[in-house]
């Protein structure tokens, strides 16, 4: 279950429509249909009847609507807690990819320091023959 599926869940419950809901959003109406199947997955329910271009909530529907909007609500909070906080901001950092961890040898010098010495000890590429 994620938060994004959560709030594209109270916005179609809202409107009782998926292209209203998709535009309210700011996406695709197959992704927002997407993420309401994916959160009828994670729930093992159907949150909503689909009746031809007509839907309604179901009672798994009613019963998770104002969990997800309590929990919509503390996800807010704590975003305006952390902020208020005056801790600086996270580094940028390129998307998908994690800083690697120090490597430790348990025998040896650390990594950093052998491989600037192996890169010495190898003749240049551009040094004559």
């Amino acid at each position: 279950m994620e938060l994004q599926h959560l709030r594209s869940f109270l916005e179609v419950s809202s409107e009782l429509s998926f292209t209203r809901a998709a535009r309210k959003l700011h996406y695709a109406q197959s992704s927002v249909t997407a993420q309401i199947q994916q959160l009828e997955e994670s729930l093992g329910t159907l949150l909503f009847d689909r009746q031809g271009r007509t839907i309604s909530l179901t009672e798994g529907g009613r019963r998770l609507q104002p969990v997800a909007e309590r929990i919509v609500a503390l996800a807010d909070l704590a975003r305006q807690e952390v902020a208020g906080a005056g801790s600086r901001p996270p580094a940028p950092r390129a998307r998908g990819r994690r800083p690697l961890p120090e490597a430790r040898s348990l025998s040896g010098p650390p990594p950093q320091a052998v491989l600037p010495a192996r890169a010495a000890a190898r003749p240049s590429s551009t040094s004559p023959v």
